[in-house]
């Protein structure tokens, strides 16, 4: 077994920005696992916001012994980035040499197209709502807020797109101060979630507060060790497979969430359809489905996942899986 790790840089259609800062292109790590001629991959996103950077999650990588399985790969790696693009490309390996679908491994039913958001990037009111009106066709729209001066921006967006659904991800930017009182204007506004208002740290504070509109916990919410702290807070979790470490802890994240009674989110960093491909399987039936990475690159992978209409489709198998 070969396991190779290199870097992709895929550029963004344009700026994005969440209340911790903005990014022209997705820096990802692409994971190539090779055993008799056959190459499963993967891929994951560092994210700084959990002290991951390229290297750090590289040497991670480069550091897991020469032969490995996905049982063993859960006690080598913590749950990140890097046993997320290790995991998922086991995974493919799998398929490709069994020549069965993924799913059909992981004893689930076929997927089928999962409706998605688009997100729109923090920006001042008067360009939010253009984008709005840009994206007012798209059934969901994710608004990415954060500061104490957001209100201007949500009903800009409200006014854009009149018809859309609306989520909400604040990404901790707010005290539980700001969000008590932009709480009660969210049902006005025809908001259906609110993603992470509070930071992690802080998020006892949502203990007793109203939540008119589900409350959504992300960076609250990484793998089954996280739901016991999540109790009386939120309402739904944010599955990302960079967060759980790949599809084997996100598929028993699911399966642990909704026997506790979570509505379930299923979301993304900013990467390539490969990143995504995995995800739609954790997505299918998903409260909500937020896998746009590929909508926001200028540039993706060959064999791209198909978006349409319908939503984001199941990869086929020159893909992933």
């Amino acid at each position: 077994m070969q396991i190779d790790v290199t870097r992709d840089v895929f550029r963004l259609a344009q700026v994005f920005t969440i209340s911790r800062g903005s990014r022209t292109e997705a820096k990802v790590l692409t994971v190539r696992i090779t055993q008799g001629g056959v190459t499963g991959w993967g891929e994951c996103v560092p994210y700084a916001r959990y002290d991951e950077t390229l290297e750090s999650v590289t040497a991670q990588i480069e550091g897991l012994p020469a032969e490995l399985t996905r049982d063993a790969l859960y006690d080598l790696l913590p749950a990140g980035a890097a046993r997320n693009a290790v995991d998922c490309a086991l995974w493919d390996l799998e398929a490709k040499r069994a020549g069965r679908r993924v799913w059909d491994l992981a004893g689930l039913p076929v997927p089928g197209p999962e409706i998605t958001a688009y997100t729109l990037s923090l920006d001042t009111p008067e360009a939010m709502q253009a984008q709005a009106e840009i994206h007012a066709h798209r059934p969901m729209l994710k608004i990415k807020l954060g500061t104490p001066d957001d209100m201007p921006r949500l009903e800009a967006v409200r006014r854009g797109a009149p018809e859309a659904k609306i989520i909400i991800d604040a990404n901790e930017g707010w005290s539980a101060e700001v969000y008590a009182d932009l709480a009660p204007h969210l049902v006005r506004l025809g908001v259906a979630l609110v993603e992470q208002p509070l930071p992690a740290g802080d998020d006892a504070a949502l203990i007793g507060m109203a939540r008119p509109v589900p409350v959504c916990a992300d960076e609250s919410c990484h793998d089954r060790g996280s739901l016991p702290g999540l109790k009386g807070k939120y309402d739904v979790v944010n599955i990302k497979l960079d967060k759980t470490g790949g599809l084997t802890e996100a598929l028993a994240l699911r399966e642990a969430a909704l026997t506790e009674g979570y509505g379930i989110m299923v979301g993304c960093m900013v990467g390539s359809s490969l990143a995504m491909a995995p995800a739609v399987l954790v997505a299918q039936g998903a409260m909500v489905t937020d896998l746009d990475g590929p909508l926001l690159l200028a540039e993706d992978r060959e064999d791209a996942l198909i978006f349409d209409a319908a939503g984001v489709h199941p990869p086929r198998p020159e893909l992933w899986g």
